[in-house]
């Protein structure tokens, strides 16, 4: 029996939340866009996901390589593609659940956001699932200081691209999607702001 940590490794919270809720379900196909070494990975492979993964770093991509190879073995290769967000390959529609965990708010500017939430809102299906944590302003308004645009300096000494409520509701509006839960947000000790953003893309 694997103990909870090889079960689930080191998966998001609010990801494992919407396991829990059964909108993450078997048969589907995931994209984890920004995926790091696989943290989010471990049980969707364990457990037989057809999962396909992308980030901008090749040595994380290698990492996810090696987890595949070691947890899903019969998944090709060509499923883990060193790609930045906003120029992935994978086919427009083509994922049941798209992940971007902790990657929009490295945005430079409103151009690169807008090119990077393109690209994650293209390769999901119609009715679709799209989960997001994302760097904010919310519950954080005072701490912040703006630098130019959307940038912000944060507490933590972070310089980053950040959200907030109007920003995220104007969006789900403007792409056709609907939130499939409220936009919450952990204000981690007045250093950060991290906020889940999960929505479905309306079908046609």
């Amino acid at each position: 029996m694997p103990t909870l940590q090889e079960q689930f490794g080191q998966i998001d919270i609010y990801l494992f939340d919407q396991l829990l809720k059964g909108r993450i379900s078997p048969g589907m196909r995931i994209l984890d866009s920004g995926c790091g070494a696989g943290r989010n990975l471990v049980y969707l492979l364990r457990e037989g996901y057809e999962v396909c993964a992308a980030d901008s770093d090749a040595q994380a991509v290698e990492s996810v390589r090696s987890l595949a190879r070691m947890l899903a073995p019969a998944l090709p290769e060509s499923n883990f593609r060193v790609e930045a967000t906003e120029n992935m390959s994978f086919d427009d529609a083509s994922a049941d659940v798209v992940i971007s965990n902790t990657v929009l708010h490295f945005a430079r500017d409103d151009a690169h956001f807008e090119s990077m939430l393109h690209g994650l809102w293209r390769v999901l299906k119609p009715g679709g699932l799209f989960f997001c944590r994302v760097g904010s302003t919310i519950g954080m308004e005072t701490q912040v200081r703006r630098i130019q645009g959307r940038r912000y300096w944060s507490p933590d000494g972070s310089e980053r691209y950040l959200v907030d409520e109007a920003l995220l509701g104007s969006l789900t509006e403007r792409l056709g999607g609907e939130l499939a839960d409220p936009i919450k947000t952990t204000v981690v000790q007045n250093q950060r702001s991290m906020t889940t953003w999960v929505m479905r893309k309306k079908r046609l």
